[in-house]
């Protein structure tokens, strides 16, 4: 296939709207084009730049709680009992009004935080180098973050399994730096991301949670101060096999 068809689906590929098979396929491809890889990844900076253009103009907790003051109804100075299950009936619409809204900016923090995890996974992919410590091996892999890292974390033993450590390079994630290792499932390949947990992290993600965002499943959990993140295009139950065997690694850190 030419480049002028590859690069006719880029958008496609970076909005993960690919199957899993053109998928592999156009992955392959960035992996041994540089003109394609290049503008896979300047894609992906763009959607971070609208991204980012857009979060500023995400309401505030200062406007929210502007808002709210406003619509909040008055103290009445006399009671009029037969008015009573009108203010019941107003109190009660505030309260799902409220509910509502927080829910509703519970849901798009997430949003927001999983497309920044799968446009980092993305980028990772269209990149001609995609990790920056290349070994099967877990002893090799870990203590290259040595230093590099205020933490440490434990990479499970795939020998009989049907993952495989493919490498790992230095992320950062919300500002913080972070590892990103790169596992490998037939034709697949899988991202996780470790990083410190945050309060902010917490309440978006959650301690324990799947996902699923286009053509990419996710899982993310809480294990000893640490945020760990999986994203790939590998089936959901094959991504919550690897992340077993990394719950059991971390555990015994």
């Amino acid at each position: 296939m030419s480049c002028d068809l590859w690069q006719s689906k880029i958008d496609a590929y970076l909005d993960a709207e690919l199957d899993s098979a053109e998928l592999a396929q156009l992955d392959s491809h960035l992996r041994t084009c540089p003109s394609c890889a290049a503008g896979a990844l300047r894609g992906v900076q763009l959607k971070r730049i609208t991204h980012s253009a857009g979060m500023r103009y995400s309401p505030s907790a200062e406007f929210r709680k502007k808002v709210l003051a406003q619509v909040r109804p008055k103290p009445a100075h006399t009671w009029n009992w037969l008015r009573v299950p009108q203010f019941a009936a107003a109190a009660a619409l505030i309260v799902l009004a409220i509910f509502l809204w927080n829910h509703s900016a519970h849901m798009r923090e997430r949003q927001q935080l999983l497309a920044e995890v799968a446009d980092i996974h993305v980028a990772t992919l269209a990149s001609a180098n995609p990790v920056d410590v290349v070994s099967t091996d877990r002893h090799t892999v870990k203590p290259w973050f040595q230093g590099k890292l205020p933490f440490s974390f434990n990479i499970p033993e795939l020998q009989g399994s049907p993952f495989s450590l493919v490498g790992g390079r230095m992320a950062y994630f919300e500002h913080e730096p972070a590892a990103q290792l790169l596992f490998l499932y037939q034709q697949h390949r899988i991202s996780v991301f470790v990083v410190q947990e945050t309060p902010g992290l917490e309440r978006a993600l959650g301690r324990a949670a799947l996902a699923r965002q286009l053509s990419f499943n996710f899982e993310t959990w809480e294990s000893n101060g640490l945020r760990y993140v999986a994203v790939g295009d590998a089936e959901a139950a094959n991504i919550g096999k690897l992340v077993t065997l990394l719950k059991q690694a971390g555990a015994k850190s």
